[in-house]
């Protein structure tokens, strides 16, 4: 199995429909090339970082790089959406 095909397996085992989860799958693996390139990273450290906030974000959970300094999700401040 590919990689595409297990961000695409993953992204149905969260929920998605299986049309839906093709597309998901295929912008995390553009954006994590995107993100390696803009910040040096490996695209492995990139999607990993990618998949964390699918996962938290499926889980109801705001990752803490996205909550607004000294609050929290809960403390009804907007999160930004990156």
């Amino acid at each position: 199995m590919n990689e595409l095909e297990q961000l695409t397996q993953l992204c149905a085992r969260l929920g998605a429909s299986p049309a839906q989860a093709a597309v998901m799958a295929a912008q995390l693996s553009r954006r994590a090339d995107q993100l390696a390139t803009e910040r040096s990273i490996s695209r492995a450290a990139a999607l990993a970082s990618l998949l964390e906030v699918v996962v938290q974000g499926r889980a109801g959970e705001v990752p803490t790089r996205f909550r607004p300094p000294g609050g929290t999700a809960e403390s009804g401040g907007s999160t930004p959406i990156r």
